[in-house]
């Protein structure tokens, strides 16, 4: 049976947001992302295995990163991690992003970029907002680099965009530097705990759905570990894993040409018909019907 990961990769943003397959270039995608319909905000619920930069150019929009809820404004800027999910939730009417997505091989080349992914800081402080003289240097910069992916291949293209990169990464790297020092938040151990849980979650979801199974990896019981959630995040540790193993799901319902019997047993499902209970049990639909709705919305 063919494999595929549950991550979005580079290959899939090109398919699911129909980019033309002649600017592709190694390691880089740029998206302009415009939230039209709050209906169909589940659609760019994303995981990557990678880095994500979203510029927010226009509007505003609320969005759920790595358990929290944030409000996205004009001029700031989210960064995902790798394999952190950020969920949608609405946006106003004249919301606009430009998505940023370089992937584990490219990140792997760059020491400025190694060292930038491994700032605990951005974890828990994904959105950043440059000093207001920078704001039209960065703009630019994205704007150049949006430019210049949509160029037509040349030997220099993928140099160019490595370069632009970088420049823009050095600009976030040092904003987050001053802004460490003025807000250095000391992590509590209710923090720890649910890091520690989302790393677990993110690894384990697709295969395991039973609460026992995440309390004993942490070292603690089912019930401490289902409070602190509802504490903190409003779910709780059963809402949490149906949430991340339905996005595994809808993952590869989107961007995979497996069977609903393939992705059953990709996702460790003892069979088919369990599987197609839980989905729709989860979201109101069969496999099936939300991989044609799907299909259709980008018709």
């Amino acid at each position: 049976m063919p494999t595929t990961p549950s991550l979005y990769n580079l290959d899939d943003f090109y398919k699911v947001y129909e980019i033309d397959s002649s600017l592709k270039t190694e390691g880089i995608v740029v998206v302009d992302q415009i939230f039209l319909e709050e209906d169909h905000l589940s659609n760019y619920k994303q995981q990557f295995d990678g880095l994500l930069l979203g510029f927010m150019i226009e509007g505003t929009m609320n969005a759920r990163i790595h358990f929290t809820e944030y409000e996205i404004k004009k001029n700031e800027v989210v960064i995902l991690l790798p394999q952190l999910i950020i969920e949608p939730i609405r946006a106003s009417q004249d919301a606009k992003m430009i998505t940023i997505g370089l992937s584990m091989d490219f990140l792997s080349r760059f020491p400025i970029i190694r060292e930038f992914i491994t700032n605990d800081e951005i974890r828990w402080q994904p959105i950043i907002r440059l000093e207001e003289e920078e704001q039209q240097l960065q703009l630019e910069l994205v704007i150049v680099l949006q430019k210049f992916f949509l160029k037509i291949q040349s030997t220099r293209k993928t140099e160019v965009l490595q370069y632009l990169i970088i420049a823009i990464i050095t600009f976030l790297s040092e904003s987050y530097a001053g802004f460490a020092q003025t807000k250095n938040l000391p992590k509590s151990r209710k923090h720890e705990i649910i890091d520690n849980f989302y790393v677990l979650i993110s690894k384990y979801a697709s295969q395991q759905r039973h609460v026992k199974f995440y309390a004993e990896k942490l070292y603690l019981t089912p019930q401490y570990l289902t409070t602190v959630l509802k504490q903190e995040t409003g779910k709780s540790i059963l809402q949490w894993i149906d949430h991340v193993a339905m996005i595994h799901a809808k993952t590869l319902l989107r961007s995979s040409n497996l069977s609903v019997k393939e992705i059953s047993l990709e996702l460790h499902f003892g069979d088919t018909s369990l599987f197609c209970r839980y989905f729709k049990r989860q979201s109101g639909m069969s496999p099936k019907s939300f991989r044609n709705k799907f299909n259709d919305q980008l018709d």
